[in-house]
């Protein structure tokens, strides 16, 4: 495996755990959660106290997060560290995602992983740096849309996004354009020797406040969107909101009805999809007839 990969998942371990419910964390009890943990991914194990402490450095050089060690008590984030513009939530709840399994280790054998792994994930810890250290980088993308053609790409890179299973990168291309860019049609990464400096006005909780996922195009206008479900889907959209704005209008034993405001993309229209079997459009009435089309189309197509 990458050893790369190994360290940036072992990074992220160390913040997880000393992220959690417990104020100090002994460095026999971290070592022994590290092993344990990368064993399950299919790493070779052999985490020793240098490594740990290498780790640490590491860390706080590429996240910006400071671990002390309290002697007697153990390890702990410093509650004075410095977070970037790195949305490390999304980092640490979507790790797993950044490793495929070693099907050849010893756990194979017991656990499942998904058959859907994002690929490009060796590119993270690169883009990870360029971000901290404000590099500008270089590289070769594809254009999915365009039969898989090849461009050569310049960028200041700002933000790494996680949606649906797969990590994009915001930057600001050599035109002063901002930019989404898929990790996984990444190749050919290079640092430059030149950096560049922050735009402090671009604010990533803004970008992607009004869409679902990715797509944010000014041109669609936010609209208030109201949808009706059975009980049982309603159960799982508590638990997995569509969208920030989601507000619960109506939650009992004969339905569960929800309110957002959102930019009626592609996007949206495929997540509504696929928990249509109960779903009851409210309004717009253009998202009704949008929804009905498509089952109209598909009718069409599958009809026996």
């Amino acid at each position: 495996m990458n050893q790369n990969m190994g360290r940036l998942i072992r990074y992220i371990l160390i913040i997880q755990k000393l992220s959690g419910n417990a104020r100090f964390v002994p460095a026999e009890e971290l070592i022994s959660y590290l092993n344990l943990q990368m064993e399950l991914r299919g790493y070779e194990v052999g985490v020793s106290v240098r490594t740990l402490q290498r780790d640490i450095i590491e860390i706080e050089s590429m996240f910006e997060i400071e671990i002390k060690n309290r002697r007697g008590l153990g390890y702990y984030i410093n509650e004075k560290s410095v977070y970037t513009d790195i949305n490390y939530d999304e980092l640490l709840l979507n790790f797993d995602l950044l490793t495929s399994m070693n099907q050849s280790a010893e756990t194979a054998g017991f656990i499942i992983p998904e058959h859907h792994r994002p690929k490009g994930a060796d590119s993270i810890t690169s883009i990870i740096h360029a971000i901290k250290h404000q590099n500008v980088i270089e590289f070769d993308y594809r254009l999915v849309r365009h039969e898989n053609s090849m461009i050569h790409k310049k960028v200041n890179p700002y933000f790494l996004k996680e949606s649906l299973g797969l990590w994009y990168m915001v930057a600001v291309d050599d035109s002063g354009n901002l930019r989404l860019y898929a990790v996984d049609r990444i190749s050919n990464l290079s640092f430059l020797s030149e950096s560049f400096e922050r735009d402090s006005s671009i604010n990533p909780n803004n970008m992607f406040r009004n869409s679902y996922g990715v797509w944010d195009d000014e041109k669609i206008p936010v609209e208030e969107v109201e949808l009706s479900y059975s009980p049982l889907d309603g159960y799982f959209l508590k638990a997995t909101p569509l969208h920030s704005s989601q507000k619960v209008l109506v939650d009992n034993d004969e339905e569960f009805r929800i309110k957002l405001n959102i930019r009626i993309t592609n996007d949206f229209v495929m997540a509504l999809l696929a928990r249509s079997n109960s779903l009851t459009v409210i309004k717009p009435n253009s998202l009704r007839v949008r929804i009905n089309n498509i089952y109209q189309q598909a009718l069409e197509r599958n009809k026996l």
